[in-house]
């Protein structure tokens, strides 16, 4: 990865490529159906293709020699699910795919994650759309695995269970006054400002403050932090929840403070989420200019890579550039480096936050990763603030007959094939279970990022194919969507199909054109189960 801007170029590139390339098709139409007539040129060229190794065809995609029909169950929505439908309807031609979600809408974080004001993001929701209308494709929504359906049912209806259900939970400070009124995940701010309806009634108060605190220094601490300086003028033409902009309109917060605990040569954003809001009209930006000062083994760090050197240099050129703004539409964002969370502060009521208490830190090496740590100084400072936002990690959570790494927060797994534990060498591979996405590999990476995740995937579920470890000889004996259909219906579970998405859809654009945006959202169960049923 040469750059965080280039990389992301070459995975969005990838995917263009992935669904417009005519020479894939070309290869298909050529070679999946082989008669070794014609020339001995072109079988000595046969020859040489199968020579070179059919799995790592296979693996990038292209059509998979076998005609027993196999079911496929993905549980989760998300990028990692579409992606992994896709490959997996494109590799074998008679594959029957069907995806799970508990919510009623799919997509996963490209709807309930992006933020409002990047719309060029989701785009690719056409693409998977493209993917959900296919005949041999179906989503099931409001469909809550470990409640509605087990984890073992599923394995008896199909041949292939993928789990890719991301990470809905948060890590935790572990530091006093945590629990205080006004302290919220970054999680939860992004799903009440995109309309999630599990955050539906958390009203942030944003009247009673003129700062914020968030901590946490990546992406998702940028993203909460320009919407709460964002002007109105913008937001209001995006696909933001109106509940978020009637409180986004009325508050009072200037000032936001982005604290890490280490430094600008180790910001965990990349350029182009920190150019965005360092460009952002009327937002005056602080650095301490003593913070930018590198050691000999900040040096080292940025020589190793690019990314971590774009941001440097971005914060370096915003800490000279001394931007001056008329005091009235002033807003201010402030980089705190080195300092880390020791406790929130309440108020006189003890129920509320008043502050953050922080520790200042100074990074030592550590022997076993080579990385520098941060390490408390024992010196304290206090900033007062009536709103605190954690943007320390999403969380996946476990559930009943899947293995789970409880420290790492994914499940075990080899290239995507679940293992029964997490010592490889003990290992033994769960047959026909499989993992996409955060839940694989922990969550890292862009929406494009899950495209690599799930051909790995689906190389691996291919492979398995290909040696009888997931279809016996004679066939697929499993029901597969009747039977995931007939287990629904003796439970009474109202699951929402695509055309009930479909439905959802349509309203949510024709209410948005009303107000001059993109869609506007539904936000509660009761509408959307409504909607999708009428």
């Amino acid at each position: 990865m040469s750059s965080d801007g280039a990389q992301q170029d070459k995975e969005e590139n990838v995917v263009k490529k992935d669904k417009t390339d005519g020479g894939n098709h070309e290869f298909e139409r050529r070679y999946c159906n082989v008669t070794f007539k014609g020339s001995y040129t072109r079988i000595r060229m046969m020859t040489g293709l199968l020579r070179q190794g059919w799995k790592q065809v296979v693996s990038r995609g292209y059509c998979f020699a076998n005609h027993k029909p196999l079911h496929v169950c993905i549980v989760g929505s998300g990028p990692a699910g579409f992606y992994t439908a896709e490959k997996m309807m494109k590799a074998h031609e008679n594959t029957e795919v069907d995806i799970l979600d508990r919510l009623a809408t799919p997509f996963g974080l490209v709807r309930s994650g992006v933020a409002p004001d990047h719309p060029e993001t989701k785009i690719v929701v056409n693409q998977f759309s493209r993917v959900a209308s296919n005949g041999r494709c179906s989503f099931f929504g409001n469909v809550l695995l470990g409640s509605d359906i087990s984890l073992s049912e599923l394995r008896e209806i199909y041949d292939v269970v993928v789990v890719a259900y991301g990470a809905e939970s948060d890590r935790s400070l572990g530091v006093p006054g945590e629990d205080l009124a006004g302290i919220y995940s970054a999680r939860e701010f992004v799903w009440w400002y995109n309309g999630h309806p599990d955050c539906r009634k958390m009203a942030p108060d944003l009247k009673s403050t003129d700062t914020a605190v968030v901590l946490g220094q990546g992406n998702v601490a940028l993203d909460v932090s320009r919407i709460l300086l964002r002007s109105i003028s913008e937001l209001q033409s995006t696909d933001i929840a109106e509940h978020a902009l009637v409180s986004l309109r009325e508050s009072t917060i200037r000032k936001v403070y982005l604290v890490g605990r280490r430094g600008p040569a180790q910001a965990a954003c990349t350029a182009k989420e920190l150019r965005e809001i360092l460009g952002m009209k009327d937002v005056q930006i602080h650095i301490n200019e003593a913070d930018l000062v590198l050691s000999p083994a900040d040096e080292e760090e940025l020589k190793t890579s690019r990314i971590q050197r774009r941001v440097y240099d971005l914060l370096c050129k915003s800490a000279t550039s001394h931007q001056q703004l008329d005091s009235a539409g002033q807003r201010e964002l402030h980089f705190i480096f080195f300092r880390k969370p020791d406790r929130f502060l309440p108020l006189e009521d003890n129920l509320r936050v008043g502050g953050v208490r922080l520790e200042k830190t100074c990074l030592k090496e550590n022997g076993l990763s080579g990385k520098q740590v941060a390490i408390g100084t024992g010196q304290f400072e206090d900033i007062s603030c009536g709103l605190a936002l954690k943007s320390i990690g999403y969380k996946s959570l476990p559930v009943d007959g899947l293995p789970f790494d409880k420290y790492r927060g994914v499940v075990p797994n080899v290239k995507g094939r679940v293992v029964s534990s997490n010592q490889t060498q003990q290992a033994e591979m769960e047959q026909g279970l499989y993992v996409v996405g955060w839940l694989k590999r922990g969550p890292t990476g862009i929406v494009a990022t899950n495209l690599y995740c799930a051909e790995e995937t689906v190389a691996s579920i291919l492979d398995d194919l290909d040696n009888g470890l997931i279809v016996p000889a004679s066939g697929s004996s499993k029901p597969g969507r009747q039977g995931l259909l007939q287990v629904l219906e003796n439970k009474n579970v109202r699951f929402v199909p695509y055309s009930g998405w479909e439905k959802i859809d349509s309203k949510e654009k024709f209410e948005g054109q009303l107000r001059n945006k993109p869609r506007e959202k539904l936000t509660t169960w009761d509408e959307l189960l409504r909607v999708a049923d009428g």
